[in-house]
């Protein structure tokens, strides 16, 4: 499966759930491969400081930040359970390149009006790769998330009825996450069985369970 993390507003935590996803299957024995495709490079950022503190390797993070990443991802996706995709913020021909690719696209909003708004460009792109992906899976993620805020519950009432609809699992607000990502280290290697590790597996658990063999809706 290839899991792309999109959005085209910045801020949003696709690197964050991105390297998340990827620990997580890779603590469960799943062989992964991580593209970093954002020009801007941070989950390569986030290896190079793991590989510093002398941590061991949990996956691979491949710098592809180009066009044929279409082409090249499938290659890669032969000696991988999962590849996990980092994707970029506004390139709109390497953002064209990631939907090409990917078997499901999550995209990162946080419950704010403001990344519904931005989700807009997103969607669009989307529409049209589904042209020629129509088997494109597609959903929503809460991130960055207050669980007991009436915006956040608002923002998930709204994207329940949505298309693509919102993921049941979200994402806190957590310190645990920035604390751990200094030191190129996952909160499950700090905290097994704190929040921030609960909620990711759940997340995990859920994406594993979706129904890749249709589009969203």
């Amino acid at each position: 499966m290839i899991v792309a993390l999109l959005n085209q507003k910045g801020g949003v935590g696709k690197t964050t759930l991105a390297l998340y996803l990827a620990g997580q299957w890779s603590r469960q024995g799943q062989r992964i491969t991580l593209i970093d495709a954002d020009p801007q490079g941070s989950s390569l950022d986030w290896s190079e400081q793991r590989s510093r503190g002398a941590l061991p390797r949990l996956f691979g993070v491949v710098g592809l930040a180009r066009d044929t990443l279409h082409r090249e991802a499938p290659e890669l996706a032969r000696d991988a359970d999962h590849i996990v995709i980092d994707g970029p913020p506004r390139v709109a021909g390497l953002m064209r390149s990631t939907l090409l690719a990917a078997d499901l696209v999550l995209i990162p909003v946080q419950p704010s009006p403001f990344d519904g708004w931005a989700s807009a460009e997103m969607l669009a792109l989307i529409r049209e790769a589904r042209i020629y992906r129509p088997q494109l899976l597609v959903r929503f993620i809460l991130n960055r998330c207050g669980a007991r805020t009436v915006l956040a519950r608002e923002t998930a009432q709204t994207l329940a009825d949505h298309d693509p609809p919102v993921l049941g699992s979200t994402i806190g607000q957590r310190i645990a996450f920035a604390a751990a990502a200094q030191s190129g280290r996952l909160v499950f290697e700090r905290d097994d069985t704190g929040p921030a590790t609960r909620e990711i597996a759940a997340l995990s658990a859920e994406i594993n369970g979706l129904d890749l063999g249709r589009s969203s809706g």
